[in-house]
């Protein structure tokens, strides 16, 4: 009964508008405070601040506001702007450049700032105007840049990579290795579809040439611009990978080259740096209160038992690694389309985590599975928050129901990444791994 409570609780606070975190927390500490009183358990919330004192002496989660920072560093001091301005113009001159102008630029704003909401943003104010009057087919720049916007859930060094490293207690480095190669098959099926489109329907995607420059110097700007993210990048994800520091001090170093490009690029002043910080620490405020909610949440939660009930449904309907993990990737694809990542990481997981390590599942493939899956999400209407960011940025340029006919395709494309990551987990390479290619490469 209480356990009924508990839930419903949380759902009416849920539908009366109350934020996430403080809906999950207040009904824990709601539920919590009855136990103690009424059912004589003391001990129900005695155990709530040494949970909370674990988060904040959390090393690893210092790397998120590190991350967070980094980006706002690059997308306030405009670097990100004139990478997507000098990339679009070079690719343009091709059928379909344009589109896999977008992509590209979509990667290294991925992995330099790994902010979905930010980057999709900013690519539908930049570049969908450009690709609007090149007379790109509406529907397909609504897919690509949408599409485009979310690899930074899955490509590293992804916020969203480090908090499922936290909660499912795998290595940030190894998952960032694992990430890599459904990173470059995924970038290479969108490249592949506008290549189709290009063959099969060129009107869809036609050539945009810049008369007002040569190949040579429109290729030498995008590489002027594109060169600093990269080498910037290279650094992070490198010496995280080779096992030279460890994701935090990795990030530290994202921020001071952060810094350092803005310098070079003339606009570091205390305004950027005051801007970018402020945003920051809203940004960090949601996710460490979501994360203080949810642990409410779920110390109330097993406590009741919770966590056996749901572990018995599964023992007595779905007694099979593979039906739990059919049923999982399920049920994180229909959560991502009500709540964000940060409430599913953090509510949800801890439950299907525990259920995963019964069933002795590899963690670092299911944590790689869940990226992918919330990705996924991300785009499919009609709830998808990528959708929505890119509605807000274009207007009235770009219906919502061309929109939602553009991702359909790109929609597909994760689906049959994130099948063939569940079908064959060898796909998530180790560090140990990947340093074994490389020594064989070279």
């Amino acid at each position: 009964m209480e356990l009924l409570a508990l839930i419903g609780i949380a759902i009416v606070l849920l539908i009366i508008g109350v934020p996430v975190a403080f809906a999950f927390g207040s009904s824990g500490l709601i539920v919590g405070s009855y136990l103690m009183i009424f059912e004589e358990n003391p001990y129900v919330l005695t155990f709530l601040p040494n949970r909370l004192e674990g988060i904040f002496s959390n090393t690893t989660l210092i790397a998120i506001p590190l991350f967070i920072l980094m980006g706002m560093i690059l997308e306030r001091s405009g670097i990100a702007e004139r990478l997507i301005n000098s990339i679009a113009k070079l690719f343009g001159s091709f059928g379909g450049g344009a589109a896999m102008g977008v992509i590209l630029v979509g990667v290294l704003l991925s992995a330099s700032t790994g902010i979905v909401g930010a980057t999709v943003v900013m690519m539908g104010v930049i570049a969908v105007p450009t690709m609007i009057k090149a007379n790109y087919n509406k529907c397909l720049i609504s897919g690509v840049v949408s599409a485009s916007g979310t690899l930074g859930q899955i490509i590293p060094p992804s916020i969203i990579l480090i908090i499922l490293a936290d909660v499912l207690n795998v290595s940030v480095r190894d998952l960032f290795s694992a990430a890599i190669l459904p990173s470059i098959m995924l970038v290479a099926t969108y490249v592949l579809f506008v290549l189709g489109v290009v063959c099969f329907a060129p009107k869809l995607a036609p050539a945009s040439p810049d008369d007002s420059k040569n190949l040579r110097t429109l290729a030498l700007d995008a590489l002027k611009m594109a060169i600093p993210p990269i080498v910037l990048i290279t650094l992070v994800l490198g010496s995280i990978l080779g096992g030279i520091v460890e994701p935090t001090q990795a990030a530290a170093i994202g921020v001071v080259g952060a810094l350092l490009l803005s310098f070079l690029n003339g606009q570091l002043n205390l305004a950027l740096i005051k801007q970018a910080s402020q945003e920051t620490i809203v940004f960090c405020g949601m996710v460490f209160m979501i994360l203080i909610g949810a642990n409410c949440f779920t110390l109330v939660f097993n406590e009741l038992g919770g966590d056996v009930v749901v572990l018995d449904f599964f023992a007595k309907y779905l007694d099979s690694p593979f039906y739990f993990m059919l049923v999982a990737m399920l049920v994180v694809f229909v959560l991502g389309f009500l709540i964000d990542f940060f409430e599913i990481c953090y509510i949800a997981l801890p439950i299907l985590a525990g259920i995963a390590m019964h069933y002795q599942v590899d963690m670092l493939w299911f944590a790689l599975l869940v990226a992918i899956n919330l990705q996924t999400s991300f785009l499919t209407p009609p709830f998808g928050f990528s959708i929505f960011f890119l509605k807000s940025a274009v207007g009235e340029q770009i219906k919502i129901s061309e929109i939602y006919k553009g991702v359909v395709p790109f929609i597909l494309l994760q689906v049959l990444i994130l099948l063939l990551v569940f079908l064959f987990p060898q796909l998530t390479l180790s560090s140990e791994k990947w340093a074994t290619i490389l020594q064989f490469i070279f």
